[in-house]
């Protein structure tokens, strides 16, 4: 009998941000995986749940590079899509780690997408998380849209006229990923006549955390930490 696979949410690094139900699940299942980066074993997942996770639970750490480059992109995710398979085929109920939501630009997705294709009959629960930009909102108590208002959650990690896009149809934006594209999405801004209207925010509920209004100062900024993400508002940045 097949064990199931879990995708759990935790949230986008505050420990307290962790739901109750991630908390059950983590006490239940069998295995634990996380991602991580290639360069280094260490989980930013993995460190929100540690408190949770009963003692002798298994965790392995899968590294995903972070790259735009297929092949090695689908080396990584056949590799540790087979890991979490092995688990699964001994019967062990696993879970799967993931910062903010499993579904929201996470890399749960495509282990998923693989597993299911593997092991058709496999039973998977998403476990959902808050989102980073749920917790950069609050903690810049910026509202993310409005009566009427739209909302658009864009990728920057390749940056182009995506912006300029939505803004067409949005009066609220938020760009994830702003670390790889920064100068480039700040430019955007700029065209567009927004330095006014848009927050910055970077590992928030983290030590480091920074909010940031002041145009200038972002121009002058460097590289951005990964966890760090826009918000643009058409009609204007709360007081």
């Amino acid at each position: 009998m097949l064990g199931k696979l879990f995708g759990i949410g935790v949230g986008p690094g505050d420990p307290e941000l962790l739901t109750l139900k991630a908390v059950r699940v983590l006490k239940e299942v069998s295995h634990v995986f996380a991602a991580s980066s290639s360069k280094n074993d260490y989980s930013l997942a993995r460190s929100i749940v540690g408190e949770h996770l009963p003692p002798g639970t298994p965790v392995d750490h899968l590294a995903f590079p972070m790259t735009f480059n297929p092949e090695r992109l689908e080396d990584a995710w056949r590799d540790n899509c087979e890991k979490v398979v092995d688990a699964l085929r001994q019967g062990k109920n696993v879970a799967f780690l993931t910062i903010g939501d499993p579904l929201t630009f996470s890399t749960f997705i495509y282990i998923m997408r693989k597993i299911k294709k593997q092991l058709p009959g496999v039973v998977v629960t998403v476990v959902p998380g808050i989102t980073s930009y749920q917790a950069a909102a609050a903690c810049a108590n910026e509202p993310l849209a409005e009566g009427e208002e739209a909302i658009t959650i864009l990728s920057g990690a390749k940056g182009r006229d995506r912006l300029k896009d939505a803004m067409e149809i949005s009066e609220n934006v938020v760009i994830m990923k702003t670390y790889r594209r920064f100068p480039e999405i700040l430019a955007q801004i700029k065209e567009k006549g927004l330095e006014e209207r848009c927050c910055f925010v970077s590992r928030c509920g983290l030590e480091g955390e920074i909010v940031e209004r002041d145009f200038e100062k972002l121009a002058d900024m460097e590289q951005p930490h990964y966890l760090s993400l826009m918000i643009i508002k058409k009609n204007g940045l709360e007081d």
